[in-house]
C-alpha cells in the first residue's frame, strides 16, 4: 500500500515537475515571439530592447540590448536608487527662517529642501515649503523692524539651492527692497540667528521619491540626486551625480562603460545608458529589500502616475499588471520595469529612441509598446484546493 501511495506521488510529482517546466518553455516561446514582433515594426525604428526572468536575471530575449542609448526619465530609477543608498527613507528636510540677530537682518536655514515650491498655491495644496511664503514673510518682517525701510538690510542663507536664490533676489529686486541677499556656512550663520519665525518640513524621502518615480517629475529628481552625491562624498554638481551613479551600479556589478549621465533627471539628450544596465538595476533592486520603496513606487498601467491613461483602450487585460517607469523625448519613447504574467514576473527594458518626433508616431509607439506587453501580462489565478477523498469507512451522522 505504501510503495502504491509512494509511486502515486511521485507520478504527480513529475506530471507538476512537467507542467512547470512546459509552462516555463511557453512563457519563453511567447516572450520571443512577442517582442520579435516589437523590433520588426518599422515605427519602433531598431529599439533597444531586453526581458529578464524576475526570479533568476537570466536573458529570455535581447535586441540591441548593449547599445547606448537616450534614457529619458528612465535615468530617474537609477537617481532613485541612489537616494536609497546613501539617505534613509525617513529622512525628511527643514527650512527655517529667522530674525536676524539685529534689527537689519533675517536668516534663512534651509537643508537643501528637494521639496520646495516655488508657487504657492501649489504648495499648499501638497504641503510643500512655500518658496513666496519664505519670501514675503522675510521682506515683511525687515520692513516691520526697520519702520518700513530696507535701507541696509540683510537676508544671510545656507542650504538653499542657487535657483531658490535668485528667486529670492529676482522678487526683492521687483519689490523695490534694497536687501542683500549674502550666504553663509552654517557654522557662520549661528551668531546671526534671532528668534525663530517659522518651520517648513518636507514630507519623509520616501514620499518624495515616490512621486519623482510615479509622476516624473524633473525638479525632483535632480535635487534628490545631488542630496545623495554629497551623502556619498561627491560634489552637488553634475560631474559629481555622474560620479555617484557610477559608483552606485559598479557596486552592484554592473558594467558602466557605456554610461553616460550629463543630470539626473533624463532631460538631457546627452545621457546614454544601456537596456542591459537598466535590466541589471531593475533585477538588483527587486532582490534587495533596501529598494523595495522604488519598486512599489513605479506607475501602474491603467492605474496611477504617467501610466495611468495607458493599456486601457490599447491592452486592457494589462491593466494593473504592469509597473513601469515612462521616459518621453522628441523622438524617445521608453518603458521600463516589471510585467505579471501569472505565477511568473519578468522584467523588461524598451528604449525607443530613434523614431520620428511627430505625435502621431510616439502615440503609436506608445499603443504598441502596451500591446505587446498585453501579450505577456497575465493575472495570477487562485489555486483550487482539491477535494479530499471521502474514506470507504467514513461514518455521517444527521
Amino acid at each position: 500500500m505504501r510503495t502504491r501511495i509512494s509511486r502515486l506521488a511521485c507520478l504527480v510529482a513529475g506530471v507538476l515537475a512537467l507542467s512547470t517546466a512546459s509552462a516555463s518553455a511557453a512563457d519563453s516561446i511567447a516572450i520571443t515571439s512577442a517582442f520579435t514582433q516589437l523590433t520588426s515594426i518599422p515605427t519602433m525604428a531598431n529599439p533597444s530592447v531586453i526581458v529578464l526572468n524576475e526570479k533568476t536575471g537570466d536573458v529570455l530575449y535581447e535586441s540591441n540590448a548593449n547599445s547606448p542609448r537616450k534614457p529619458a526619465s528612465v535615468l530617474k530609477i537609477i537617481s532613485a536608487a541612489a537616494a536609497y543608498t546613501h539617505l534613509a527613507p525617513t529622512d525628511s528636510f527643514s527650512t527655517t527662517v529667522y530674525t536676524g540677530a539685529d534689527a537689519k537682518s533675517i536668516v534663512i536655514r534651509g537643508s537643501f529642501d528637494p521639496w520646495i515650491s516655488y508657487d504657492h498655491k501649489v504648495a499648499e495644496k501638497m504641503g510643500r515649503t512655500s518658496l513666496k511664503r519664505i519670501e514675503y514673510n522675510s521682506l515683511n518682517q525687515l520692513k516691520e523692524m526697520n519702520n518700513g525701510s530696507t535701507e541696509g538690510t540683510t537676508i544671510y542663507y545656507s542650504g538653499l539651492n542657487t535657483s531658490e536664490v535668485n528667486h529670492i533676489k529676482d522678487f526683492l529686486k521687483k519689490q523695490g527692497a534694497a536687501t542683500e541677499v549674502k550666504r553663509v556656512s552654517t557654522n557662520a550663520l549661528e551668531p546671526l540667528i534671532g528668534v525663530e519665525m517659522f518651520t517648513s518640513n518636507s514630507p519623509t524621502l520616501q514620499k518624495i521619491v515616490n512621486w519623482v518615480l510615479t509622476w516624473s517629475d524633473n525638479l525632483l529628481a535632480d535635487r534628490v540626486a545631488r542630496i545623495a552625491s554629497v551623502a556619498a562624498g561627491n560634489s552637488r554638481d553634475d560631474v559629481g551625480v555622474a560620479k555617484t551613479f557610477d559608483a552606485l551600479l559598479t557596486s552592484m556589478g554592473i558594467s558602466t562603460s557605456k554610461l553616460v549621465v550629463k543630470d539626473a533627471s533624463g532631460l538631457s539628450r546627452e545621457n546614454r545608458v544601456t537596456a542591459r544596465q537598466i535590466s541589471q538595476l531593475l533585477f538588483a533592486i527587486h532582490h534587495n529589500p533596501k529598494y523595495a520603496p522604488i519598486v512599489t513606487g513605479l506607475p501602474v498601467g491603467g492605474v496611477t502616475g504617467t501610466l495611468q491613461n495607458r493599456f486601457i483602450d490599447t491592452a486592457p487585460d494589462a491593466v494593473g499588471l504592469v509597473r513601469a517607469k515612462t521616459g518621453t523625448l522628441n523622438g524617445t519613447t521608453n518603458l521600463a520595469g516589471f510585467v505579471e504574467s501569472g505565477e511568473h514576473e519578468y522584467i523588461f527594458v524598451i528604449i525607443a529612441d530613434q523614431h520620428s518626433r511627430s505625435y502621431s508616431v510616439t502615440k503609436k509607439v506608445r499603443a504598441t509598446v502596451d500591446r505587446i506587453l498585453g501579450k505577456i501580462a497575465k493575472p495570477l489565478l487562485p489555486t483550487l484546493m482539491p477535494t479530499p477523498p471521502v474514506s470507504e469507512t467514513a461514518t455521517f451522522t444527521n
